[in-house]
């Protein structure tokens, strides 16, 4: 008699797995998508994280290498992340409502301090098959990039989700130094939890704002699990204490 071996599905594919099952329905239209955007606003995951999960998050982030800032107020973070971008740097940031609230986005592009690349890529042509390389090279590869995580588990595991993915490259390996940008009420004490927190609130919200500026749903194609960074000090986090972004 000949015994298979049973396959097993990894844990956090099985993770992934219900999570994505489990997605709720887009809504039908721009009515739909504010009420469901207002309800999440006052769920569980718009809440900040305790001092108790905050310090825990920082210390496992720290004990990974990383650079741990922890800011009282949007006001503060976003002082401490400008000053961390050298002066004439070149700069690239993910599409962020986290940036945009803190004010980060507007410094950035505007202030003339620093070699802002969005601004660039936006700029270039996107109908031709040159002006698209030109525009993925640009973005992948900054020396600067500032983003947020959709997640941060307690283990200092980073979750970033995307649509094009267009800011999970330079996350990942491209940048040179990386910003990361996170409101404390998206701490969550693991990965399935993150999981959750991505497809019932991050995603309720960036359908209402998809559909205010273009009046479509928003998707998840893609998730970017960060466990470790191995280049020591490529990874800055800016923990901000109150709500911010999604």
């Amino acid at each position: 008699m000949t015994l298979e071996t049973p396959t097993r599905t990894p844990r956090t594919e099985r993770t992934l797995t219900a999570a994505l099952a489990a997605t709720p329905a887009p809504p039908a239209n721009a009515e739909e998508a504010d009420r469901a955007a207002a309800a999440a606003m006052h769920s569980e995951f718009a809440k900040p994280a305790d001092d108790a999960a905050i310090e825990r998050t920082v210390t496992a982030m720290r004990a990974k290498g990383y650079v741990v800032h922890v800011a009282d107020d949007a006001a503060a973070a976003k002082e401490l992340i400008v000053s961390l971008l050298p002066e004439g740097a070149e700069v690239n940031q993910g599409a962020s409502e986290t940036l945009d609230e803190l004010g980060v986005t507007d410094a950035i592009e505007h202030s003339g301090r620093f070699d802002a690349v969005r601004p660039r890529t936006r700029a270039m042509d996107r109908s031709t098959p040159e002006g698209l390389r030109a525009m993925r090279k640009l973005g992948a590869v900054p020396d600067y990039f500032v983003v947020s995580a959709q997640a941060l588990v307690e283990d200092g595991t980073l979750v970033l989700a995307s649509n094009t993915g267009s800011q999970l490259a330079p996350a990942a390996f491209g940048a040179g130094e990386v910003i990361f940008a996170i409101g404390s009420q998206k701490i969550v004490p693991d990965l399935e939890t993150a999981m959750t927190r991505i497809e019932e609130h991050s995603l309720i919200l960036e359908h209402s704002r998809m559909h205010k500026l273009w009046g479509v749903n928003s998707a998840i194609n893609k998730i970017l699990i960060i466990r470790k960074e191995f280049r020591p000090g490529r990874f800055t986090v800016v923990l901000i204490k109150e709500p911010v972004g999604a």
